[in-house]
């Protein structure tokens, strides 16, 4: 007899890369209980982090914008956190703020590479996500490229982070676990669904201790983001 095989492979490689997407994140919706969840507030608090708890992604919305004085230079760093919350449509398309993802855009990446490096690395605020926060307070992010992180590491005046719930983990090794074997399949497919291409994991940051004030995370009682 011979065998039918996944019918997601007679499926448009865009909408199989969507369908996908859609498991994974059905997949990984778990959330902490509440002991955890603020156990590890305070062991960021501890690590020079301030941190505040919010609900919903509204509210994980009005708290990062109540953050930022009108007219701040912006980075809204690639996040379906930051989309989902409407966080990066506010900053992009609001007109409150700088965008420096606008600004970064209207350049030619052939020939204005560096100067795109410079607007990107070195804003008023850049926004982002992570991809786990261990129990002990520290912060880790994947990226392909890296070029997210130079703002998060140093190049930011300020850095604001919006975080689901469901990224809280265990330690070190249950980051990494988390950022290949869930992170990176999800970001996989949302990029083949929209650049037509794949991901990887190029670099990993692990942000253990801040200068208090600088680095402010946004934890949202919710699952949202890879």
């Amino acid at each position: 007899m011979q065998r039918e095989g996944n019918p997601l492979d007679r499926v448009h490689p865009i909408e199989r890369a969507r369908a996908l997407l859609e498991f994974f994140r059905d997949s990984t919706r778990a959330l902490p209980d509440e002991h955890t969840l603020q156990a590890t507030v305070v062991a960021l608090e501890e690590h020079g982090f301030s941190v505040e708890v919010v609900d919903d992604l509204d509210a994980a919305r009005q708290a990062v914008l109540a953050r930022i004085p009108e007219g701040s230079s912006v980075m809204t760093n690639t996040s379906v956190t930051l989309q989902e919350a409407g966080i990066a449509a506010a900053v992009d398309e609001g007109g409150r703020y700088e965008s420096a993802r606008n600004k970064m855009m209207a350049l030619d990446f052939a020939t204005d590479l560096q100067e795109m490096k410079a607007i990107a690395g070195q804003p008023d605020f850049a926004l982002g996500s992570v991809h786990a926060v261990t129990c002990d307070g520290t912060l880790v992010v994947a990226s392909a490229s890296g070029s997210q992180l130079a703002s998060y590491v140093w190049g930011a005046a300020n850095v604001i982070f919006v975080v689901g719930a469901q990224k809280l983990v265990s330690g070190a090794e249950e980051a990494r676990e988390r950022i290949v074997e869930h992170s990176l399949p999800l970001e996989d497919a949302r990029a083949y669904a929209v650049y037509g291409q794949n991901s990887q994991i190029g670099k990993i940051l692990e942000i253990h201790q801040e200068y208090p004030g600088r680095i402010h995370v946004v934890l949202v009682r919710q699952s949202v983001g890879f």
